[in-house]
């Protein structure tokens, strides 16, 4: 329970770290970004604007341009390739649709590149309403990496994430070599390790498929922004002015120091200092988020920002709330959506990765609508969909580092979560609070974040796994034919443009080495060419030294006790699944390393790479208890993997075992049909037995597991089930079980009752 002020409170020990010099001053006040009225220009007075964008733009809720969008727009409808700089929530997005409606209209396909999966969604909800209103065709690209997708040629725009697009490319979808326009959102993420290097890679081939195109690349304010559009060829339009005005602070002691040098009084009575900002935005009406470094640390504060918010809950919020919370309510709830659900009915709730993505996207929506008035999130929420707050409060600016200790955030980071605070057409003011313990670190937080310049952007297509995957998937989409291609193609990316060119060459060497000795390519003088194996692993979207280990694992099959345990360790050591984390606890695994030993097609590693053999073997044994039905909680338990963890595993899972199943019919054909099962199984987190079930529409493992128990175990016994029968197994409904016998060929309107006149009983 949260304490009021006046409570017995312990003294915490403060856990900031100097930063760089001790008790930094506090710099000189700066000017704020002003909300003050501004010019505003008309959407219709843009220079060769096409008449007909304007009014669809207004249908859909935009007004004229900002001055964070004045210099850009007249650029982006002319044709221009263009870098844009400006703050979060500063309507970049406008000028990139602007672009690419300019260029449909004239007949030019265009492309919008998003770093995730839930921004793909949003950004193609945008553009499917303004294509509606002007007649273009809209699709959305974010699935099956191992397709051609031809019907796309077919749509106007396509949004799609940059991993899909650059799975097109491998797979030689021509339409892509004739985008008109290609806007690359969120552009600075080219510093990001693992997605940086795909982005860069595709800027620098659409550059060279098509130089005409035009490129429009939308950018956090960065240092080197400039830099990025030098590389473009591109205007660089960059500015901090905002919509709402970002007025950014420290509390320190029971007052917000802002920047002006203006000081503000909390209003609260909870001691707690992110709980008393909570409350006093609140009160007055705001909504708020607080950014922790943790996933534990988000659980534990949503349950202590219920003291701030419950009281703020109208009637209308507590009903809203109380559906949501029914709905989270399913056959294998755990502990977390408990306590999400307990937190939720209090007015608060927390956010990160470790959610299944309904759980997310639930959240967001109550939120965005009003009836959660606080949310506890990690870091990511605010790289990812648009998700405002009136106070945004940064109270964790370190975050643990396994060979550094506490480390501080980067400033870009920072700057991306106070980002969020401001909403538009609700707030004129938002405002982003750091908390500080002692006059030092006011000084500090003030130095090092609040007056700092966000870092630059470094390319990240230097390090050895990006330069596997992307030098193979050159050749063998046959983008390069030789070695002064391949150096051609180099010197084009942002990592030449910014780096020694030999350590470039360098290490690209030492890959065309690594895959010659694998026989991924071969070489006649001068040229490359991909073999089959280094052309399907390239369609297959996998490191290549996945799929050399991958290879290497199905030599072994004679070898080894087959069991999907084989096949679960071969995927999980590889560079692709990311392992589960050891914990302490985790002693078991030995036992386990011991058991399994005559299954394993991998060498257990030993000495100093003996915990990684055992992470590897971990993620091998949650796979393996998903596949066994072992519920979600018992997982929790035991690995400490929430259900966006297993989730997450279970989809990279179905990727690599479908690699493995494409390699195995080059090297092992004997092998393809138990990993074709154990895919479906993984698919399903279901054993065996129920695969046959489970090829229903709306049967999915919990479903088939009772249609099981209650006997029908096969396609054939379910046909012979009347509809009353069906509807007497747990958990399958009128509308599951009409479902099941339309599939089988039956009729079940002439085998459904009649509905009875009066009360009705209300089904699932």
């Amino acid at each position: 329970m949260a304490k009021r002020k006046g409570d017995e409170l312990a003294a915490e020990e403060s856990p900031f770290k100097p930063l760089s010099a001790p008790s930094a001053p506090v710099p000189p006040p700066a000017p704020e970004p002003s909300a003050a009225p501004v010019a505003m220009v008309p959407l219709e007075s843009i220079p060769g604007i096409d008449p007909r964008i304007p009014p669809a733009l207004r249908a859909n809720g935009y007004g004229d341009l900002w001055p964070s969008q004045q210099e850009a727009a007249p650029l982006a409808v002319a044709g221009k390739n263009l870098v844009l700089a400006v703050p979060t929530a500063s309507g970049k997005s406008l000028v990139a649709y602007l672009a690419l409606l300019s260029k449909a209209l004239k007949g030019a396909h265009g492309l919008y590149l998003v770093p995730l999966r839930a921004l793909a969604s949003e950004k193609y909800e945008d553009l499917k309403a303004l294509g509606a209103a002007l007649g273009l065709r809209v699709a959305i690209a974010t699935g099956d990496l191992d397709a051609e997708d031809p019907q796309l040629a077919r749509f106007d725009i396509v949004v799609a994430t940059s991993e899909k697009a650059d799975a097109l490319l491998r797979h030689k979808a021509q339409w892509l070599t004739n985008m008109g326009c290609i806007v690359a959102d969120e552009v600075h993420l080219m510093g990001d390790p693992g997605r940086g290097p795909t982005l860069e890679v595709l800027l620098a081939r659409f550059k060279q498929l098509n130089p005409s195109a035009q490129i429009v690349a939308l950018s956090a304010t960065i240092q080197n922004s400039r830099q990025i559009a030098e590389w473009l060829g591109a205007a660089h339009v960059k500015t901090e002015w905002r919509p709402v005005q970002l007025r950014e602070g420290i509390l320190y002691g029971e007052a917000i120091t802002f920047t002006d040098g203006e000081r503000q009084k909390v209003e609260s009575g909870l001691e707690d200092a992110s709980l008393a900002l909570t409350e006093d935005s609140v009160r007055k009406g705001g909504s708020v988020i607080v950014f922790v470094s943790t996933r534990k640390s988000t659980e534990a504060l949503a349950e202590k920002l219920v003291a701030a918010t419950r009281g703020s809950l109208t009637d209308a919020n507590k009903a809203a709330l109380a559906e949501a919370t029914a709905s989270l309510k399913g056959s294998d709830e755990t502990s977390v959506e408990k306590r999400l659900a307990k937190c939720m009915m209090g007015g608060a709730a927390f956010h990160h990765a470790g959610l299944r993505n309904a759980e997310r996207g639930l959240v967001e929506r109550l939120f965005k609508a009003g009836h959660l008035k606080a949310l506890s999130a990690t870091p990511t929420l605010a790289a990812g969909v648009n998700l405002p707050a009136r106070r945004v409060v940064v109270r964790d600016l370190f975050r643990y580092d396994v060979n550094s200790g506490n480390v501080a955030i980067p400033v870009l980071e920072y700057k991306q979560m106070a980002g969020r605070a401001g909403r538009p057409r609700y707030d004129k003011v938002g405002e982003a609070i750091t908390i500080a313990k002692t006059h030092d670190q006011r000084g500090e937080i003030s130095a090092s974040f609040l007056f700092a310049d966000p870092e630059r952007i470094e390319s990240k297509l230097g390090t050895e796994n990006a330069l596997r995957t992307h030098v193979l998937s050159s050749i063998a989409s046959e983008f390069v034919g030789d070695e002064a291609e391949l150096d051609a193609f180099m010197k084009a990316t942002f990592y030449a443009h910014t780096s020694d060119t030999w350590v470039l060459k360098e290490r690209t060497t030492r890959v065309i080495d690594f895959l010659l000795e694998n026989e991924l390519i071969t070489a006649q003088g001068d040229a490359f060419q991909a073999t089959r194996f280094g052309k399907r692993v390239s369609e297959l979207y996998v490191d290549p030294k996945s799929a050399v280990q991958i290879r290497a694992g199905l030599a072994r099959v004679g070898e080894a006790r087959l069991t999907p345990m084989s096949f679960l360790h071969l995927i999980a050591s590889t560079p692709d699944m990311i392992p589960l984390y050891l914990r302490k606890g985790d002693e078991w695994l030995a036992g386990v390393a011991m058991e399994r030993e005559a299954e394993i097609l991998v060498p257990q590693k030993h000495g100093a790479d003996y915990e990684f053999f055992l992470a590897e073997l971990k993620t091998a044994s949650l796979l393996h208890d998903w596949i066994e039905e072992a519920p979600e909680e018992e997982m929790l338990k035991k690995y400490g993997a929430y259900p966006g963890d297993v989730a997450s595993k279970v989809e990279t899972a179905r990727w690599l075992l479908y690699a493995t199943e494409e390699i195995a019919r080059i090297f092992q054909k004997e092998a393809t049909k138990p990993v074709t099962q154990l895919a479906a199984r993984v698919q399903h987190g279901a054993r065996a037995e129920l695969l046959p079930l489970l090829e229903l529409r709306g049967v999915g493992r919990w479903r088939a597991r009772q249609l099981w128990r209650a006997g029908y175990h096969s396609r054939d016994l379910l046909a012979q089930a009347s509809f009353a029968d069906l509807t007497r197994v747990q958990g399958i409904g009128p509308g599951v079980a009409a479902s099941i016998l339309k599939e089988l060929g039956r009729d079940p309107e002439a085998e459904a009752p009649a509905p009875r006149s009066g009360q009705q009983t209300l089904w699932e």
